[in-house]
């Protein structure tokens, strides 16, 4: 009996296994839209993820799945469909466009996510269409302006870069911040509004630097909208309930473009186009009366009169047009088991001011790579560099901004160098805002890294019940470089003899988390989905 032991075991684990062999079966098949076009990068899932491939360029794929198994396809902007595994093994899948979005799959936790008509909270989207547009916006916090209901997105300066405020309906807290929290791909980046010191030249508040007076950018104007996938909203209680306090203000989830497999795909966009004033004020119209109820000189302004020099100079200050050139350029493409995107872009706009603009260069590598049926890793990872010209603008004590010295500026009075570029004084106003215009700095400089890893693996599977592990990581570091020269030769500048303020700004912050998430589906089609992790956050700022 011992001696013939070992090979009835032998015997059972071999029938065992040729029944186990016996109930898989090869699934092939191909998916298109209703016009018959193949559809490449569909998810392709066996008994409700359990097992998952891609399509190829061709729209086909390949997978192992019982023979009394259902095979799940999923496609973004399309209705989710369900098919029973056929005798032949053959699965041919034509998907029908999702109009209403009720099969999307949006973000509502940190590691979990629902289709949209299973969602217990609104969460508004706006898709990489709805953000670009016709005409690209300067920045991305620009581009979201009208495109989210109950969002009051205003601009607080037009200096070129940004100055964009975002505020969510229904926002309170107790921290006094009013303004969303952003997660790009899983790594929650920083917003804050890093004042450049231009306080010191405009005492347009008392006490110091102030970032509401110096007209500071939020960096979310950073990402390059042409990288973004789309974007998801949640507000009030939805989102505190995810991530806590710093989410009071509500959640802008940020995704970006991943690559899909098939054939390596090229993209070029290339837009160019003139930026220039909509409508000017317009100026006083004077007359020797006004001029002489006004207190100014009546003969310096009949002479002007006389000699043609009467200055349009709103017109002046505000009427440039500036050169706008927007470049992005793509790469993606990939296997079954790798894909990847490669972009890079190039934008660089002129201001309506003379020597104001905008400039953003970005690199983005996304990698995403399937270990085993069961294991897959991601990457994502940007690097950013920015530079500002913010001329001098908005509010002030000291008359030096170009809206406040031309306030009191009338039309006859000269502001124009002479032969040997010399600028007059300006007796109308503490400064002569052509010659400010034309010789003072006002630039900040950031270079900016955006990284994170992501790695999932099924950890059990059953008929009923699957657990898998999520994992995350990811930093986001920028340094922001602020300069203000306004040199002695500045007609409000000759008390203080010149004015040099240098600012250098290091924000580092890291996060990671691990989570377990258990799904169990009932016979009666109910679906429990459980999560239990763990988030790790860690934020330095640096500054003077």
């Amino acid at each position: 009996m011992r001696k013939l032991l070992p090979g009835v075991l032998a015997l059972l684990c071999l029938t065992l296994s040729f029944a186990l062999h016996a109930q898989q079966k090869k699934v092939t098949g191909t998916v298109t839209d209703r016009n018959g076009v193949v559809l490449p990068g569909a998810t392709v899932t066996v008994n409700k993820g359990k097992q998952g491939t891609v399509t190829n360029a061709e729209g086909k794929f390949e997978i192992v799945a019982p023979e009394d198994g259902t095979v799940t396809i999923n496609f973004t902007g399309y209705k989710t469909q369900t098919v029973k595994v056929s005798a032949s093994g053959e699965v041919n899948v034509s998907l029908q466009e999702d109009i209403a979005k009720l099969d999307e799959v949006i973000v509502t936790g940190l590691a979990t996510s629902v289709k949209r008509r299973n969602a217990a909270n609104a969460v508004a989207t706006v898709s990489a269409k709805e953000l670009s547009g016709t005409a690209p916006a300067q920045t991305f916090d620009a581009a979201l302006n009208g495109k989210i209901t109950g969002a009051n997105i205003v601009a607080n300066s037009g200096a070129p870069g940004g100055g964009i405020a975002i505020k969510l309906r229904g926002v309170t807290t107790f921290y006094g911040n009013t303004d969303p929290l952003f997660v790009v791909d899983g790594i929650i980046v920083n917003n804050r509004a890093v004042s450049g010191g231009l306080n010191a030249i405009t005492g347009a508040a008392s006490g110091g630097s102030t970032s509401s007076q110096d007209n500071a950018a939020g960096r979310i104007a950073d990402i390059n909208p042409a990288d973004i996938e789309n974007i998801e909203i949640l507000k009030g209680a939805s989102a505190s309930a995810i991530y806590g306090s710093q989410a009071a203000a509500g959640v802008v989830i940020i995704t970006t473009k991943k690559g899909r497999a098939g054939k390596t795909r090229v993209s070029l966009n290339q837009d160019l186009g003139v930026i220039s004033v909509r409508k000017l004020l317009g100026q006083r119209k004077l007359t020797e009366q006004r001029v002489e109820d006004s207190g100014w000189d009546v003969e310096d302004y009949k002479a002007a009169v006389a000699a043609g020099k009467l200055f349009d100079y709103e017109k002046e200050m505000y009427g440039n047009d500036g050169f706008a050139r927007n470049t992005n350029l793509s790469l993606s493409g990939g296997s079954d088991k790798t894909t990847y995107l490669l972009s890079a872009g190039t934008k660089d706009e002129e201001g309506i001011i003379k020597g104001t603009g905008y400039a953003n260069n970005s690199v983005r590598v996304n990698i995403d790579h399937r270990i085993s049926d069961k294991i897959k890793i991601g990457v994502t990872s940007t690097y950013l560099r920015s530079s500002s010209d913010r001329g001098l603008t908005n509010n002030d004590n000291r008359g030096a901004t170009f809206g406040v010295a031309l306030s009191s500026t009338p039309s006859f009075a000269q502001l124009h160098p002479d032969a040997g570029g010399v600028y007059p004084e300006n007796p109308f106003a503490a400064s002569n805002p052509l010659e400010t215009r034309d010789k003072m700095k006002n630039n900040e400089l950031v270079n900016r890294f955006i990284g994170g890893i992501n790695l999932e693996a099924n950890l059990q599977q059953s008929a009923r019940s699957t657990t898998r592990f999520i994992g995350r990581a990811g930093v986001d570091y920028y340094n922001l470089k602020s300069a203000l020269l306004f040199p002695s030769s500045l007609q409000f500048q000759a008390i203080t003899q010149g004015q040099n303020v240098q600012g250098n700004a290091n924000n580092m912050f890291t996060n990671w988390s691990a989570f377990l998430v258990n799904t169990i589906n009932t016979k009666n089609n109910l679906s429990f989905t459980s999560t239990v992790g763990l988030t790790h956050e860690t934020g330095s700022f640096d500054r003077f």
